[in-house]
């Protein structure tokens, strides 16, 4: 399975997905025009790489430092998707944010309350 980079814009952040390492990536702002249409190779990716490849375990790094509300429900359907794979792979799910970006941080913790079966983990950005 091939590897996908999308590079990081003004608007969209870094995207790493990494089959032979079992890493998801996602690092920096998301706010692009067209949200749904911008993550859909993402998305697709990552169903694929669920359903044919998934390592022992599956490594998440999302550090997204600002988000609109079209990227909060495309982050839903990001968690639903690990939601649904969660019984059959392992998951390390690592929302890292900078103590200094409260928003961020109760980003996260938002997401733990409504992913509750997700294990998902603070972690604060070393500087």
């Amino acid at each position: 399975m091939e590897n996908l980079t999308l590079d990081e814009t003004k608007y969209t952040p870094l995207i790493e997905l990494d089959a032979a390492k079992g890493v998801i990536a996602l690092t920096g702002k998301s706010y692009p025009e067209n949200t749904f249409e911008f993550y859909k190779p993402m998305m697709e990716w990552m169903a694929e790489y669920f359903r044919t490849v998934a390592k022992d375990v599956t490594v998440i790094n999302l550090e997204i430092i600002y988000f609109n509300s079209s990227s909060s429900k495309l982050f839903f359907d990001f968690f639903d998707l690990l939601d649904e794979v969660k019984d059959d792979h392992k998951l390390d799910i690592n929302w890292i944010y900078d103590e200094e970006n409260e928003n961020a941080e109760e980003a996260g913790e938002d997401f733990i309350e409504d992913f509750e079966d997700l294990p998902i983990k603070l972690i604060v950005k070393e500087e």
